[in-house]
């Protein structure tokens, strides 16, 4: 099974962490409304290595028969291999090149609010959670933790329905 997880898992996280830099790289033209929707499907599409991952074991190592934890177990290694990918791969792209992200996310968030009509107060609480937003992306290890929680989610879904599909017992 590691050989088998490791290979998936790095692919799916090479995918992952390759299409979020790559989003990064156009956030500015795309905005940040549109690069949320591209994100969160660059995370679905890397995933889909969860299913097949779970395939392959279940083809090639176990003789075409799954149990639904055999699979879960598999898919869900795939899917923390493939998040540490992505974790790893933002916090490089956001200490190295876009340091200045949480400001303008700030900025975006603050003119989002002010263009829908928003009182003084709901702006002034909107720009002190940006001012949290960046302190927190200050400190690496709960930028870690925070840009964990945007894939694994998916993953644990994808996981759990992969799982569900590919599950074959034997007769008996």
């Amino acid at each position: 099974m590691k050989k088998i997880v490791l290979t998936f898992g790095l692919i799916s996280g090479a995918l992952a962490a390759t299409l979020m830099t790559a989003n990064m790289l156009f956030i500015d033209s795309i905005g940040f409304d549109r690069a949320l929707y591209v994100g969160y499907t660059v995370i679905v599409i890397s995933f889909l290595f969860v299913y097949f991952g779970i395939r392959s074991y279940r083809d090639n190592v176990l003789g075409g028969r799954i149990s639904f934890a055999k699979g879960f177990q598999a898919g869900i290694l795939i899917t923390l291999i493939s998040c540490l990918c992505y974790v790893g791969a933002w916090l490089v792209t956001y200490n190295q090149f876009f340091p200045d992200f949480p400001d303008k996310y700030a900025a975006y968030m603050v003119e989002d609010k002010r263009a829908s009509g928003a009182s003084q107060a709901e702006i002034e609480s909107t720009i002190k959670q940006g001012e949290d937003m960046k302190k927190m992306l200050d400190n690496p290890l709960i930028n870690a933790a925070v840009t964990f929680t945007e894939p694994f989610p998916v993953g644990l879904l994808i996981t759990l329905i992969s799982a569900a599909i590919l599950k074959k017992q034997e007769r008996g």
